[in-house]
């Protein structure tokens, strides 16, 4: 009788440990959900007053951005194509340098590289993801710019190209580990069956364990992707602080020049002076609405691509 109540307590008791975390999990949850919508109100509340003083047509195809500075017609410039034409470019070239990079050095830490060098090469990568984005910036002005001058670029002091190159280093961990786990969750009987088929260990990995992988591995480019839109603070310190307009023809003279991108320009303007209630002042929400719907969208089309690719197995 005594053993029977102590199992009975022991059941209410875990019962209602078990409905407590149950409830602080759902209290993260609901907590997560409201902040998220709490910003995306907050974006279109103020977007739609700074849209009540500008035109929306003159934001979204204005080719001018001065928010703080009269031009010679001595009006204030809102044109947000320079801003994200800097935006493309820089995220652009810093995918074309990080996702090959990143997913070459999965594939070789999922497929070829030993238990001992897995153990210390994965945690060298993830080290690059903890490092502040000011200092790859500083690194970009001080270092890579200068490297760029010695080797014969025509680069300015603050120019896309260095800005790009270290954006693309800060995604490559994100990129690396992100499509490692996706290519190491491939079961091994797919390796087995293509190496009784006689294909060698490259072909093997190149061609079966990647396909098998693909949805993960694109999952890691979109992460990376969004990561390199919204990046700030090395953008900022490398890139410069000059709008300019993309040119199609003239892409290696984009590289070589300063640039603005979306976030470098909101973090100028918060750094200008004049207070709030200023159509400067709420340019930045705007910004942030064009980066919101920038990064959402590509992350439904990233969501609607990987669901057609993603294979299971059983």
């Amino acid at each position: 009788m005594t053993n029977t109540t102590a199992i009975g307590e022991r059941s209410d008791r875990e019962r209602r440990i078990g409905q407590a975390v149950k409830g602080v999990f759902l209290t993260c949850a609901a907590l997560t959900v409201l902040i998220t919508l709490g910003i995306v109100l907050t974006l279109f509340k103020d977007a739609t007053t700074f849209f009540a003083q500008v035109p929306v047509t003159e934001f979204l195809t204005g080719t001018e951005w001065k928010p703080t500075q009269l031009t010679g017609d001595g009006e204030y410039k809102f044109g947000v194509l320079p801003l994200l034409s800097g935006t493309v470019l820089i995220t652009v070239v810093s995918a074309v340098i990080a996702l090959p990079t990143g997913l070459a050095a999965a594939l070789y830490l999922s497929e070829f590289a030993t238990e001992r060098v897995r153990s210390i090469l994965k945690p060298a990568l993830e080290i690059l993801a903890g490092i502040p984005t000011i200092v790859y910036g500083y690194f970009a002005l001080v270092y890579i710019t200068p490297f760029l001058a010695r080797i014969g670029l025509p680069v300015s002091t603050f120019n896309a190209l260095s800005a790009s190159i270290v954006v693309g280093v800060m995604i490559i961990p994100m990129v690396s580990s992100i499509s490692e786990d996706a290519l190491s969750s491939v079961p091994d009987d797919l390796r087995q069956a293509a190496y009784g088929l006689g294909s060698t260990k490259f072909d093997t990995s190149v061609r079966v364990v990647v396909p098998a992988a693909v949805s993960g591995i694109f999952s890691s480019f979109v992460l990376a992707l969004s990561r390199a839109i919204g990046e700030t603070m090395a953008v900022t310190v490398a890139a410069g602080q000059t709008p300019r307009m993309l040119s199609i023809l003239e892409i290696d003279q984009n590289l070589m020049q300063s640039s603005e991108t979306i976030t470098a320009a909101m973090v100028n303007v918060a750094h200008a002076e004049g207070g709030g209630g200023t159509p400067a002042y709420f340019s930045m929400f705007a910004l942030g609405l064009v980066l919101f719907v920038l990064t959402f969208t590509l992350n439904i089309g990233a969501e609607i691509v990987r669901d057609r690719l993603r294979e299971e197995y059983r």
